[in-house]
């Protein structure tokens, strides 16, 4: 064969996570826009260690965080690693991704300085839990933040149900159960998020928070590109959704949204109908334990419970089949009603695990316990 074709230098690999200081503000990005900037394990620690880092340093004032690209904040977790874990490693990794997760939602609600979360476009997931833990949390006409979990045979966690179960009256439940997402005035309203910037000036609030000297500062360079919240279409809609889901039975509920006649009740309605009801029955638990709870930590731990739970049980791995790997929107939900889940089962999401609830452990500790 005549000629040769010289091999390319390979270009290096575009870091998850970008660690910047800019003035007196530390920025953190997630880096991966192609995957809506999903979190993954490495990009967990790398986050905890620049915010361990931070906090003990005097020319950091305030922390942010923002997303790569146009799309939005954070889709969540990499919920395809976790199926992967979960269907041929037996979930040991999984636990471990969650443990530091969850120590990292603890970190930013107990942060000493401001936090500012740009909650710009998808906040999903794993997504609100970097953001909604945040002293100052900002959206903008494009934001869409939800818990989408029990449509993957999964609950709210990160500290969801903590957030959730604090909406006023049933609005938190709501969005839980059914998977909605919030815009902005919606997310405010429900106690995701404080002030409302629109999108073109996020350039410029980031430039001011730059020069911030605290929480002071920060608060007037907020004021200074913060409109007033838009409209709560959620609160218009509060009357029926508080006397549906009162109480702690989800066939109840969706009982009650058929017989009210409304559309947007049957069509939440619907929408439960439509999800895990295993999913469903363990998110309605956690949300009611959650609310008698006197810490985030105390829900951490009740989620970690409840999640490697739901990770070993089959819904998981067939909610995430339908909606992500085979894409074909059928899922075979077992058991198939909200009427065949036993109530001890859903209990048992919540016993005591044996050890310390965020302890890396193996997978036979976890399923035997």
């Amino acid at each position: 064969m005549s000629g040769s074709t010289a091999t390319p230098a390979s270009t290096p690999a575009e870091p998850e996570l970008l660690v910047e200081v800019r003035g007196r503000l530390g920025v953190l990005t997630l880096n991966r826009p192609a995957a809506l900037n999903a979190l993954t394990h490495g990009m967990v620690v790398m986050m905890q260690a620049a915010l361990d880092e931070w906090a003990a340093r005097d020319d950091i004032a305030a922390v942010a965080v923002v997303g790569a690209g146009e799309r939005g904040l954070c889709s969540g977790g990499d919920i395809v690693a976790l199926y992967r874990d979960a269907t041929t490693h037996g979930g040991a990794a999984s636990a471990a991704f969650w443990s530091d997760e969850y120590r990292l939602n603890a970190t930013i609600a107990r942060y000493p300085k401001p936090y500012i979360a740009l909650m710009h476009g998808i906040v999903l997931g794993g997504g609100v839990g970097i953001s909604a833990h945040g002293s100052h949390r900002i959206v903008t006409e494009r934001s869409k933040v939800g818990m989408p979990e029990t449509g993957i045979g999964f609950l709210p966690d990160v500290g969801g149900t903590w957030l959730l179960s604090r909406a006023p009256g049933e609005l938190g439940t709501h969005l839980a159960l059914t998977g909605s997402m919030a815009g902005a005035g919606d997310a405010i309203a429900v106690g995701l998020a404080d002030r409302f910037v629109p999108s073109e000036r996020l350039p410029a609030l980031l430039a001011a928070l730059e020069r911030a000297d605290g929480a002071t500062d920060v608060d007037a360079a907020i004021d200074r590109f913060a409109e007033s919240a838009p409209e709560a279409p959620l609160l218009a809609e509060r009357a029926w959704i508080d006397a549906a889901y009162a109480g702690g039975d989800a066939a109840t509920a969706i009982d009650r949204m058929r017989a009210s006649g409304m559309p947007a009740a049957l069509s939440a309605a619907d929408a439960i109908a439509a999800k895990s009801p295993t999913a469903v029955a363990v998110t309605l638990a956690a949300l009611r334990r959650s609310a008698g709870l006197a810490s985030l930590e105390e829900a951490l731990a009740l989620e970690f419970r409840a999640a490697l739970r739901s990770l070993a049980a089959p819904d998981f791995a067939e909610g995430v089949r339908a909606q992500v790997i085979d894409k074909d929107r059928s899922p075979r939900w077992s058991p198939a009603t909200l009427d065949e889940v036993d109530a001890d089962r859903v209990a048992r999401y919540f016993a005591p695990l044996g050890h310390d609830e965020f302890e890396r452990f193996s997978t036979t500790e976890w399923e035997a316990s």
